[in-house]
């Protein structure tokens, strides 16, 4: 894993620069109802805002049994992560530009690194967990502010975001074959990155399914499964049980 890690980051940080591309603002669906801009793809975000209230309240009341004592802090800042991650990205929605889309990413690093450490504390070491969980989140923020300040300045880089966003995704499949939990509930786990992955095939080909189906777009899509990914979280944090 630590292989792949430094390959990563050699690798994207041999490539040049890259720019958010201004087409990416460019939704296939932008209907306007009841006075919203967008309406779908902001409205679509609103599960996200749920989820985040129940997971933050089923960590606060001590009631996440099937996680480990060691990461609730680990688990709520999560929850708390797609809370805001819902209100940037209706935000965003709102008004896609480069302006707006600060807010949605920015919260997105939270629950990405908060999940990372979350995988890592469960089946590798709560002890590395905790010590991963401050200098990730502040890498995850890092690298959305550094990009927006080189958008400011002309000469946009997403190159640290991207591997903010990606690498956990490659690498938290190697740590399930790789290690044992003390919890029990894989398919949980694979649950959540099947989902993500499911997400962002939704996120491609937006125009071409809101052609399809004419109701939702596949961003709209896109945030609709990725809650449910974030729902099988929580579904976790209730059912499983520590089996060693």
């Amino acid at each position: 894993m630590l292989a792949i890690i430094i390959i990563a980051i050699i690798a994207v940080f041999s490539l040049d620069p890259i720019a958010q591309e201004p087409n990416y603002h460019n939704f296939a669906d932008q209907r306007r109802l009841i006075n919203i801009a967008n309406f779908f793809n902001v409205l679509s975000n609103l599960p996200l805002v749920i989820i985040g209230i129940l997971g933050m309240r089923l960590v606060g009341l001590r009631q996440a049994s099937g996680g480990l004592v060691e990461l609730q802090s680990i688990y709520l800042t999560f929850f708390a992560g797609i809370f805001l991650t819902g209100f940037g990205s209706m935000y965003y929605h709102l008004q896609p530009e480069n302006k707006t889309l600060f807010w949605d990413r920015l919260p997105m690093t939270i629950a990405f690194m908060s999940l990372f450490c979350a995988i890592v504390g469960e089946y590798i070491s709560t002890r590395l967990a905790s010590k991963l969980f401050i200098p990730l989140l502040i890498t995850g923020m890092t690298s959305v502010i550094y990009w927006y300040a080189t958008e400011l300045n002309g000469h946009g880089d997403l190159r640290a975001y991207m591997l903010v966003q990606f690498l956990p995704v490659v690498l938290i499949p190697l740590i399930l074959w790789q290690f044992d939990s003390r919890l029990n509930g894989i398919n949980y786990i694979w649950g959540v990155i099947g989902a993500y992955g499911i997400s962002k095939l939704m996120e491609l080909f937006d125009a071409q399914i809101y052609n399809a189906l004419g109701l939702l777009s596949g961003h709209s899509l896109k945030h609709l499964i990725a809650a449910f990914g974030t729902l099988i979280f929580y579904w976790a944090l209730q059912q499983r049980h520590v089996t060693k």
